[in-house]
């Protein structure tokens, strides 16, 4: 048994709990805002801390009404929106557990989703909702918000077991008193690693506070920041480096449907936003606008002092970060100029490991396998649901957790990222395990073996392609069978997890005991897009 840190009898947030700091903040500034809800159409929408903590109360006395308990699990599958934020923190309110899905997740992901976190009603929007009600029919009951993100009017519900986020909603005399509870479970998030399932990562509520706590000290927020949100919210980044980061020193978030190149200016001006986290993506998206005279201090991005710096007027500070590790496990400083393109140092509250494959750690200006120590429930997730297994798995015997990533250790005691499990792919942001891909490439009856490799990608980072071997061989294969492939991805993979192309190929290259040289396959694209740039 791999022995991992035990939480402390007394730790920071003993006695508190997610409800309690919102209490908190409610009582000492309750007319300053916390949630901005900006939609790209329609007038926005504001909650004071005094009238977020009202809010999210009813919703929770809303939901025990329905028949919700502590420790109950609620599907919430949404884009961004304020319900996003509502739902989650009533959840906390009542004890009850929201899982949080991709908003691009397929019926299959759904199902999946559902049944395997044991969850027993959802809220949705009404793009998602026939979806959400086809896919997981065990459910007790729907809920669908009026609007989808705030772009247009509900075109209607779910048939049968739906019903309006709005009626989620009761008095606060029927909320059952709970005691505060640091270890209680607070969400569970869906991750992609390297097996075909997503695995569901348990976070407590010392887990949030903990994320809350260290973001908003990494990013040195006060209460007067204003913090933009527009990554999707059932992701880490939103929710602990954004909401719970703002939410613990009582500053304000303003939130968007998504990414908008066109208004990421506008909304930042109007709202005076001082801090928001950047992803390559968005940085390239408006990298050729004219840069307006605004209020940010700073940005966070996967590297330090990027060279687009000077050119925005603001310092970026890079960071490392999982679903598992809550926050940050590496940072850069805040008002120390940082070795440029580097992932930072390591936090101060986290034990850092860079091995090589013998175990022995790396010297500097050597690339190892990235590991980190950390307390499970506190400073590290609390486990993956119902997988003992892959919790057990997912530690080495020193009680590290192996996060699957490849670091170099700089001569100034910086890291830079190297590289990452060579089964994980990068599309836009999102963790993509190849083996779902050849899961359900294998499940279409088509094809005899398939091997799901990452392209590189001018925008998206990376994208899927699909090597696969059918019964027969080439000659054999039908003229419409990579078509017949791609439609099985479309109907059961989230749109960005579905191969850019479909190859079918006489045979794949072999390494020892049989297996599939993916980095020769790897190779062979980049060769290809070497030679396509010439």
């Amino acid at each position: 048994m791999r022995q991992r840190l035990k939480t402390p009898l007394i730790h920071p947030f003993s006695g508190w709990d997610v409800p309690r700091l919102v209490s908190a903040h409610a009582r000492a500034r309750p007319d300053h805002p916390f949630l901005i809800w900006e939609p790209f159409s329609g007038p926005a929408q504001s909650w004071t801390y005094g009238e977020f903590e009202a809010r999210i109360t009813r919703i929770a006395a809303g939901l025990s009404v329905r028949g919700v308990r502590a420790g109950d699990r609620l599907l919430v599958h949404l884009d961004n929106c304020a319900e996003a934020v509502l739902i989650w923190y009533a959840c906390a309110k009542l004890g009850a557990v929201p899982v949080t899905t991709n908003a691009r997740s397929v019926a299959d992901d759904l199902d999946y989703f559902a049944t395997h976190s044991g969850a027993v009603a959802a809220v949705t929007q009404p793009k998602f909702a026939e979806l959400v009600n086809r896919a997981c029919p065990d459910l007790k009951w729907i809920a669908v918000t009026e609007k989808d993100n705030g772009d247009e009017a509900a075109p209607g519900h779910a048939p049968g077991r739906s019903d309006s986020f709005e009626a989620i909603d009761a008095d606060p005399d029927k909320l059952p008193a709970r005691t505060a509870d640091p270890m209680a479970p607070a969400g569970i998030q869906y991750t992609s690693g390297t097996t075909s399932r997503p695995k569901g990562v348990l976070w407590t509520h010392a887990n949030a506070l903990y994320g809350a706590r260290m973001m908003a000290t990494y990013e040195t927020l006060r209460p007067d920041d204003v913090h933009l949100c527009y990554l999707p919210l059932f992701h880490t980044n939103a929710q602990a480096y954004s909401i719970l980061a703002a939410l613990w020193v009582g500053a304000t978030v303003v939130v968007q449907p998504r990414f908008s190149a066109s208004r990421f200016w506008e909304v930042s001006l109007r709202h005076g936003c001082s801090w928001t986290s950047m992803v390559p993506f968005c940085l390239k998206a408006i990298a050729g606008q004219p840069v307006p005279d605004h209020s940010y201090r700073m940005w966070g991005n996967g590297v330090c002092d990027l060279p687009s710096d000077a050119h925005f007027g603001v310092k970026t500070i890079g960071w490392w970060g999982m679903t598992e590790t809550i926050s940050v496990g590496t940072v850069g400083l805040p008002y120390t100029q940082n070795t440029p393109m580097t992932m930072g140092l390591p936090c101060p509250d986290r034990e850092i490991a860079i091995l090589r494959p013998d175990g022995t750690p790396v010297e500097p200006g050597e690339t190892g396998d990235f590991r980190i120590r950390g307390v499970p429930g506190l400073s590290l997730f609390a486990e993956y649901i119902n997988n003992p297994q892959a919790t057990e798995d997912s530690f080495d015997d020193d009680g590290f957790f192996i996060t699957g990533d490849r670091v170099t250790l700089r001569e100034d005691g910086y890291l830079q990222f190297a590289d990452r499990d060579k089964d994980m792919l990068k599309v836009g942001g999102e963790n993509v395990a190849a083996s779902e891909i050849e899961r359900v490439i294998m499940e279409s009856g088509l094809v005899a073996e398939a091997a799901v490799v990452a392209r590189r990608h001018p925008m998206l980072d990376e994208v899927p392609v699909a090597f696969v071997l059918v019964p027969g061989g080439p000659e054999a294969a039908a003229p419409d069978a990579p078509d017949r492939i791609l439609a099985n991805c479309r109907e059961r993979l989230a749109d960005f997890k579905v191969p850019r192309e479909i190859r079918i190929v006489s045979e794949l290259p072999r390494s020892t005991l049989e297996k599939i040289a993916k980095a020769q396959l790897r190779d062979l694209l980049a060769q290809e897009d070497t030679k396509a740039k010439s």
